[in-house]
């Protein structure tokens, strides 16, 4: 009876991760359609969704933390409900950095069309991969899937480079707009950082199956 109730807890957590994820990448999604067409309504409504996933982080905590004082999971258990506190931590960060790419909208509010929105949707796209793969390696406990999902991190970090590169050059030319490109650089760096929280997420799924704390995209 004990064990089917830890099982049954592990359900619970294992929903609400799935859950929390899915809206992670909702918002990231949305959060970069208000960008790109300037919707500044759309972009508002991000912070609600930002505040939906924080209270989606504090439900799996508690419920992580009623399943340790209940349950009394041996060593392998544990590491699983230490990756469930993990995985909440790291998706309700991505979920803050689409409310911040969600409020770089008024910034370019009236303004035609920046190439440079396209590299950010780059990333946005390959941001919201992770997402979806890493809550996948959580659900399966599949350590191989998650250092496969961590590899695109890298992506990510070659696009933001890119950007900076492209950013630098354009001020020298555009010096008018020197707060419109920190604003794009700022929002670059917002989603290279989401692919770190994803990598760190990853690092953790592997701990939790294999037992071995490892460091990924040195």
């Amino acid at each position: 009876m004990p064990r089917e109730a830890f099982e049954r807890s592990i359900e619970e957590i294992n929903k609400r991760i799935i859950s929390m994820g899915a809206a992670s990448v909702e918002a990231l999604q949305k959060a970069m359609h208000a960008f790109r067409e300037r919707e500044l309504n759309a972009a508002k409504k991000i912070k609600k969704a930002d505040a939906d996933i924080d209270a989606q982080q504090l439900q799996i905590e508690d419920l992580v933390a009623t399943t340790m004082a209940t349950q009394q999971p041996v060593a392998t258990d544990l590491r699983l409900l230490l990756c469930s506190i993990k995985m909440a931590a790291e998706l309700e960060r991505s979920a803050d950095y689409a409310a911040h790419l969600a409020k770089a909208t008024k910034f370019f509010a009236g303004e035609p069309q920046w190439r440079q929105t396209e590299m950010i949707e780059q990333m946005v796209q390959i941001g919201a991969t992770m997402i979806t793969g890493t809550v996948q390696a959580f659900i399966s406990r599949s350590a191989l899937q998650a250092r496969q999902v961590a590899l695109m991190d890298d992506q990510i970090d070659h696009i933001h480079k890119s950007l900076i590169k492209e950013m630098v050059m354009l001020l020298g030319s555009r010096p008018e707009d020197a707060e419109k490109v920190a604003k794009f650089i700022q929002v670059s760096g917002y989603l290279e950082r989401l692919g770190d929280h994803m990598t760190n997420a990853c690092e953790s799924i592997i701990y939790m199956v294999e037992g071995i704390h490892m460091e990924l995209n040195l």
